[in-house]
């Protein structure tokens, strides 16, 4: 029964994450990628917490080292992106 629960609530989270990005006007995207690299930092601290404290469970050291790796790739892609788009208001061939 908890499974089910739990498989509802990440089906509801992805389908209201989706339609609430879908959403965004593109001006506020860099605004948000900088809010979804800080969210993505606490992700990365709370995948090396379950990591360590989990000596006993090879399932839970998975899940969390599977964590960490994708929220360093969110938060270097959104690195990335936001650079991309900040370099777009730079002047060409001034400082």
């Amino acid at each position: 029964m908890d499974i089910i629960l739990l498989l509802f609530i990440f089906t509801l989270a992805a389908f209201l994450g989706f339609e609430l990005i879908s959403k965004v006007p593109s001006q506020l995207h860099t605004p948000l990628m900088s809010g979804s690299n800080a969210i993505s930092g606490i992700t990365i601290v709370g995948a090396l917490i379950a990591t360590a404290g989990t000596k006993d469970c090879t399932f839970a050291t998975v899940l969390g080292v599977v964590a960490l790796v994708l929220a360093c790739i969110n938060v270097v892609g959104g690195y990335f992106v936001t650079d991309r788009m900040l370099a777009m208001f730079k002047k060409k061939g001034g400082k």
